[in-house]
């Protein structure tokens, strides 16, 4: 066989578990990241009045990673895995409710998620530009 044929075959034979051997989208951070802002904005608007969730935007961002995620080789099976993933859901709520205490977020006190809506709408943080002030 001429190295030719070798590393052609090679190559065939590797594609496959190239393919297979992306991480988790969990440590995807552009897409986990992103998922995760939403997630926090949305909790502020549910629990303060005085803050809507800008919701067109965030599901406009989510088609898009969703096709970011098509382009890095997952399937719509495996994004569909991971959105609703149990333990997934957790962890991103774990992560979540210790972002909102560390930002002296009580879930007894709903207008300290105003306090910190408002400070991240001032800020244009990655979770301000989810949120708009009634």
């Amino acid at each position: 066989m001429s190295v030719v044929r070798l590393v052609a075959a090679i190559c065939v034979i590797s594609v496959p578990v190239l393919a297979e051997a992306k991480p988790p989208l969990r440590d995807v951070k552009e897409i986990d990241n992103e998922l995760y802002y939403i997630a926090i904005a949305n909790e502020i608007s549910e629990y303060c009045p005085s803050i809507s969730g800008r919701r067109l935007k965030a599901i406009g961002v989510m088609w898009g990673l969703k096709s970011k995620a098509n382009k890095l080789g997952y399937s719509d099976k495996e994004i569909r895995a991971y959105v609703e993933s149990d333990a997934e859901k957790d962890r991103m709520r774990a992560k979540g409710e210790t972002y909102l205490a560390q930002n002296g977020v009580s879930y007894d006190n709903p207008s300290s998620f105003c306090t910190l809506g408002q400070r991240e709408i001032e800020r244009n943080s990655a979770i301000g530009v989810y949120l708009r002030a009634n």
